[in-house]
């Protein structure tokens, strides 16, 4: 399976809703996200890796705070507060979902 970040992209233009789900399997799902002027989002119920397509910007977990860009790999637990603070507007991301509803059990704690 090959999806083309392009592609993902296009099906984004003039649709309201800025994510749109690209592939699923079992307990994962990969959408494509690409916010205009403002992250609205809240905590989900899995676990979820962000892996930056294109643009820049700060992105908050909690009471973290960190900068990204096209390439950099984020990860948020379930049921943490996030956003993407401010981003360029080229900004663009992979979202991917897994795991069960609450996340996954860390075995390294």
């Amino acid at each position: 399976m090959k999806i083309d970040p392009k592609v993902a992209l296009k099906a984004l233009e003039g649709a309201k809703q800025r994510f749109n789900e690209v592939f699923a399997h079992g307990s994962l799902s990969v959408e494509v996200y690409q916010p205009i002027g403002q992250d609205y989002q809240t905590p989900h119920t899995r676990d979820e890796v962000y892996v930056i397509i294109s643009g820049s910007g700060t992105f908050s977990k909690g009471a973290e705070e960190y900068t990204f860009q096209a390439g950099d790999f984020l990860f948020v637990p379930a049921g943490v507060e996030h956003r993407f603070e401010t981003f360029t507007d080229d900004f663009a991301t992979w979202v991917i979902f897994y795991g069960p509803e609450g996340g996954e059990i860390d075995g390294k704690s």
